[in-house]
């Protein structure tokens, strides 16, 4: 998902920064009411973003020849809404570029596009169509998609970028999904068993919080589902 430094060409790569420059700031006021309403959630804010930054700086060999990694925004999308994740996953990506050479800072924005936007407003999306079936099942469905609709932005970028000579766009689109959806499908599913199991010991810790928040609905029987 990182696009690497000087990879894009300057057009993209100021365009994707101004499409991403919204978001990031309507995030960056939604971190400071929620902190400033809400002061008791700093921690599981701070557990957010260090979810997000511990698991989107893993990577993960490809058989493809590239190399694939989970996002970790679906979590914080469904427990603090997209916005949010908008300022986090920025922030998360800005440090990874500084500090462990994942992406760089020229492609910053398409980066910041793909994973603290896309991602995040795709999983908490499949999180409200599935929350009917039950907390879990949605936590699991919006960790997954969030991570599938991060590389999906990621092949579209990457195509609009260096379309196919004889196929165009759509050639290119097929070829760089092709090398992320082999190994990305089940790195997908396994990133949902994963925040399913983080959101369980974050209830078992933090309930009152989370049905603050929302997250967690009052009525006995979501209560004891979960």
């Amino acid at each position: 998902m990182h696009i690497a430094e000087g990879f894009l060409p300057p057009v993209h790569a100021v365009a994707w920064t101004i499409a991403a420059a919204p978001f990031v700031v309507h995030g960056a006021r939604a971190v400071v009411r929620q902190i400033r309403d809400r002061p008791e959630s700093r921690l599981l804010l701070a557990a957010a973003g260090a979810f997000t930054f511990v698991l989107s700086a893993i990577k993960l060999p490809s058989v493809t020849g590239s190399s694939s990694h989970p996002t970790g925004t679906g979590l914080g999308a469904v427990l603090f809404r997209p916005p949010v994740m908008a300022f986090l996953g920025t922030v998360v990506l800005l440090f990874q570029a500084l500090l462990l050479g994942h992406g760089g800072l020229t492609t910053l924005g398409a980066n910041a596009f793909s994973m603290a936007v896309v991602g995040p407003w795709v999983g908490y999306g499949a999180f409200r169509l599935t929350r009917r079936l039950g907390l879990l099942p949605a936590v699991f469905v919006a960790m997954m998609f969030a991570d599938l609709a991060t590389y999906c932005a990621t092949s579209v970028q990457l195509a609009l970028a260096f379309p196919d000579a004889q196929t165009g766009f759509v050639g290119s689109l097929a070829k760089f999904l092709s090398v992320f959806a082999i190994t990305q499908i089940p790195l997908a599913v396994i990133e949902g068993l994963l925040g399913v199991v983080v959101f369980r010991v974050l209830v078992s810790v933090a309930r009152p919080e989370l049905t603050r928040l929302g997250v967690i609905r009052a009525d006995r029987q979501e209560r004891a589902d979960v």
